[in-house]
């Protein structure tokens, strides 16, 4: 569980978010040209990814285990039609592991991750000699069913646009029980401190070596410190839908948990890993 302490640091964090956006309005409403508006939002938008990013995925689930709170608010959005379908019968499992299962893939070979989901089918393509715990982890939890029936539980739109998957209790602090290594944090993909479009990444509790189970997918690209595994892109057919999901648009932010839910209903019904 998150400890008082880390709620009431991530409480503020938020608080201080919402008041950078609430001041952000007052100054473009008092502005009379456009000009000076697209300048003024653009610093604070830019001022605010540089003082969130470095906490944007830190989290904890009692064990160290690789929660994210991903702490940008998301914009205030009208209700929109659901653009997904139901979600598969089927329960969560609950079941956690003591520590980081044997390795089992062949490190030279190709592997893909498919994400069945409401929304639609998300292809993978995943980086195995680049990151081969994170993929060994990844084809052990799969085939355990351990992301079956899961939600996505996070959707940022401000600053960074991600969608965040992976916690079977969808409040952001779940855990398979064990972490795995950072790995491949100087991936040639990563410039200038922006995880592109289609990248598939690791969450972690802010501090080295805490990935687990939870994961983000990058539909537009954004600028985050290179401190999470990037360990797989998404297929161009998997991207048009991860941008219908983020064209629903996010939640506020829930009192509770942080979390800006996506609007729409985004269930993971069937996670496979396959080798090619």
């Amino acid at each position: 569980m998150v400890s008082q302490e880390q709620r009431r640091r991530q409480l503020a964090r938020e608080k201080f978010l919402r008041q950078q956006q609430r001041r952000t309005e007052a100054r473009r409403k008092s502005r009379t040209r456009n000009a000076v508006i697209a300048s003024v939002l653009g610093v604070v938008v830019i001022g605010g990814v540089g003082l969130y990013t470095t906490d944007a995925f830190k989290g904890d689930d009692g064990k160290k285990n690789a929660s994210a709170d991903v702490t940008p608010s998301a914009s205030a959005t009208s209700k929109v039609p659901d653009p997904c379908a139901k979600p598969a019968e089927g329960k969560v499992k609950s079941e956690t592991w003591k520590k980081e299962p044997a390795m089992t893939i062949d490190k030279s070979a190709k592997y893909t991750m498919k994400l069945d989901t409401t929304c639609g089918a998300i292809d993978i393509a995943l980086k195995t000699s680049a990151a081969p715990h994170t993929v060994n982890s990844f084809n052990f939890l799969a085939g355990k069913g351990y992301f079956d029936h899961t939600k996505c539980h996070r959707l940022t739109d401000t600053g960074i646009y991600v969608l965040q998957c992976g916690d079977p209790t969808g409040t952001g602090t779940g855990g398979p029980g064990y972490t795995i290594p950072d790995e491949n944090l100087k991936d040639s993909s990563l410039k200038g401190n922006v995880y592109p479009a289609g990248t598939v990444a690791m969450a972690n509790t802010g501090q080295a070596h805490t990935g687990g189970s939870q994961f983000f997918l990058v539909y537009q690209d954004s600028q985050l410190p290179p401190n999470y595994t990037p360990f797989g892109t998404v297929s161009k057919a998997g991207m048009t839908v991860l941008k219908k999901i983020a064209s629903a648009g996010a939640a506020p932010a829930d009192p509770t948990t942080g979390n800006t839910a996506p609007n729409a209903t985004v269930v993971i019904d069937k996670a496979t890993v396959t080798k090619s």
